[in-house]
């Protein structure tokens, strides 16, 4: 609208809403006052914008603020605001691009109810394409890059795996139903709900040492001695192997717990196995938050090596140990006894890996590498 207009609906004096939208222009000795600066009340809790926050969003675009400044002024990630001025804006008569908000309200209801129709059910074609590639045991992720490559010109025929996995869960019915678990490489029936991080209670009470307070010489693998820990579980979970793996070489030991894996099997089980290193091989030790933890200051006591753990549901932290993990399953596979194992196995198992040429050791082996640390 014209400052003539706005100001007739608002009731002031046009030379009064031209210094609201302005500013006050300098005369005599004043100097130029700056617009006036309408700061919004943060959004709150709502997870998505808000009428009033997209009528903030229209104002302060028109006095040509940043996106940033906007989204501090709501409380909100720069993301947000950026996407939602993309998505909703309107392209005005004379070929502009204008963000009105009550427009973006109207598109952001219109997008809102559920359920959605989904493309895979609604493409014949494209459900062909998916049913077909699962029949051959590709994962959701791989369907998703193949579809790309097949159909570079033809985005009906993209999806992302998140989608694949929605068809197969949520919308399986019949036939689709019964052919989930060959489909999967999980072999899983329904989807296994994930529990959040900031949710779950801690195992034991003992006061943990956190990762961020690791030595920065462990994080960049440049000195040996920093090793990562963990358990894997046998069937029914009642036995299990502990792993240790060397962050700097990958060299791996495994901890016989012919018995249990409560936290006196593990105490005992590590610390036999840490005494018979070199103290300069012995530094650090890194472990997530598991209950066979729970005696970790005794540890520290006995050996004088600090524990540190990781934080809940962040097994990248220790990602040498997981991708160890994956490698061990080949000798002892998930859903098997594990109390069967002599530790003569459990040494041969470790000296066969330890002689295993490595990618990220420029194909070295873990034996090869930790000698040269040893002499250097």
């Amino acid at each position: 609208m014209s400052n003539r207009e706005a100001c007739r609906i608002v009731g002031i004096d046009e030379r009064t809403g031209q210094k609201w939208r302005n500013g006050r222009h300098a005369y005599g000795n004043r100097k130029a006052l700056p617009p006036i600066d309408v700061v919004a009340a943060p959004s709150g809790p709502s997870r998505y914008l808000r009428e009033t926050d997209r009528i903030h969003i229209a104002d302060r675009l028109r006095e040509k603020a940043t996106i940033r400044v906007i989204a501090a002024e709501l409380g909100r990630s720069p993301s947000t605001v950026s996407r939602e001025v993309r998505r909703n804006r309107t392209m005005g008569t004379r070929g502009q691009w204008h963000y009105r908000p009550h427009a973006a309200q109207a598109r952001a209801d219109a997008r809102r109810p559920r359920p959605k129709p989904r493309k895979i059910s609604q493409t014949p074609e494209l459900r062909d394409e998916v049913q077909g590639m699962l029949e051959e045991k590709w994962s959701p992720e791989q369907i998703c890059h193949a579809l790309r490559a097949r159909f570079p010109d033809r985005p009906e025929m993209h999806v992302v795996h998140e989608t694949v996995y929605q068809a197969l869960y949520v919308q399986g019915r019949g036939q689709l139903r019964r052919e989930l678990a060959g489909a999967l490489r999980c072999g899983r029936a329904r989807r296994r709900p994930q529990r959040q991080a900031n949710r779950r209670r801690p195992r034991f009470t003992t006061p943990m040492v956190m990762i961020s307070e690791r030595p920065a010489e462990a994080a960049d693998r440049a000195v040996p001695g920093h090793w990562e820990g963990d358990l894997i579980i046998g069937k029914d979970g009642k036995s299990a192997i502990g792993t240790l793996v060397e962050r700097a070489t990958r060299y791996v030991m495994l901890l016989h717990l012919p018995g249990d894996h409560s936290a006196e099997a593990v105490l005992g089980a590590l610390t036999a196995t840490v005494q018979t290193l070199p103290a300069q091989l012995m530094r650090s030790l890194t472990w997530d938050q598991g209950s066979e933890m729970a005696r970790h200051g005794e540890f520290t006591l006995t050996t004088d090596i600090p524990v540190y753990f990781c934080d809940p549901a962040s097994p990248w932290q220790r990602g040498s140990n997981e991708n160890t993990n994956g490698l061990l399953r080949q000798y002892f596979p998930k859903g098997t006894d594990l109390s069967h194992h002599s530790s003569e196995h459990l040494i041969a198992v470790a000296d066969q890996l330890n002689r295993r040429p490595r990618k990220t050791l420029g194909w070295e082996t873990p034996a090869q590498r930790l000698h040269k640390l040893l002499t250097a």
